[in-house]
């Protein structure tokens, strides 16, 4: 992306003392009027770049510039420091190389230092042999993707899909793509995405209701949820409070629309005797059914 080479521009000045436009263009893959665009870019910002014609000429910085001196200021280093942190902290690749070249380009800043953020991801890899990467090169690039999806039953089919958006949302990274499959929106699970593979096709982006887009192989529901008081913060934990409402009784109510897949059953399970389906009724009796089978595997 533009912003992102237009900082390594500066790094690599404030690291050298003089490059041609030749070697910028080179290394981005760009042509060089490109890189001149990107130098008046950085020049209007406040940055002081200059050039030199001529056999020895080139691009370089006023002796002594800082970045953050000029370029951006001291709230806006932090910002920016703070969303790399917080990318690094969801397993986005490049984010640690990223955080480590800004905190050395601020030079007379410590921000890289004062915050961390940890989501224990339990091993999940999102990055698995370049699969991030991959579907984030192929939405640049407007390109078809294929790959292996293993559904909410355990079921895995191949398709064909193109890729419009990476959503990480509840400590999990989703893909909305247009299933070529399905003739519609879907939501992928990234961990479940497996045998990516970026194909030459290219496709126009449709056009897109977020109202409609269904996670990938489950139908949504409409959960109504009774829970105790007691578990009231795991709600807050998943959910907006919008979506929470308390009862005269002390019990509050869940008010939301999922896909019913393995992952419902599991976390309405997981609060025990704490919480109740009001609906879907069909939910009811499969968490019904689902409890007699883990009690039937202590009776023994």
């Amino acid at each position: 992306m533009k912003i992102n080479r237009l900082i390594e521009i500066v790094t690599i000045l404030l690291n050298r003392e003089t490059v041609t436009a030749k070697e910028l263009a080179d290394r981005f893959g760009v042509s060089s009027r490109t890189v001149y665009r990107d130098i008046d870019v950085l020049s209007s910002a406040g940055v002081p770049v200059y050039t030199n014609r001529g056999h020895g000429g080139g691009i370089s910085l006023l002796e002594d510039y800082t970045l953050n001196k000029t370029l951006l200021s001291k709230s806006e280093t932090e910002g920016l420091l703070l969303a790399l942190q917080t990318m690094n902290a969801t397993s986005y690749p490049e984010a640690d190389a990223l955080i480590d070249k800004l905190g050395s380009v601020f030079k007379s800043s410590r921000t890289h230092d004062w915050i961390e953020v940890d989501f224990d991801d339990w091993g999940c890899k999102v990055n698995e042999q370049g699969k991030f990467s991959m579907i984030r090169d192929a939405i640049f690039g407007s390109r078809v993707i294929n790959f292996d999806y293993v559904n909410a039953n355990g079921g895995m089919s191949s398709r064909s899909a193109e890729p419009v958006k990476l959503i990480f949302s509840t400590y999990t990274w989703y893909l909305i793509a247009y299933c070529l499959l399905r003739n519609s929106y879907r939501m992928f699970r990234l961990s479940r995405i497996k045998n990516v593979q970026v194909t030459d096709r290219h496709f126009t982006k449709r056009e897109i209701h977020e109202h409609e887009i269904q996670a990938a192989g489950s139908p949504l529901i409409g959960l109504k949820l009774r829970c105790d008081e007691k578990v009231l913060n795991r709600l807050y934990d998943s959910f907006d409070g919008d979506c929470i409402g308390r009862n005269d009784d002390g019990t509050y109510e869940l008010t939301v629309t999922l896909p019913e897949d393995e992952w419902v059953y599991g976390y309405i399970l997981s609060f025990g005797s704490s919480a109740e389906v009001l609906e879907p009724e069909h939910l009811r009796e499969i968490i019904k059914t689902r409890a007699k089978e883990i009690l039937e595997k202590y009776q023994y």
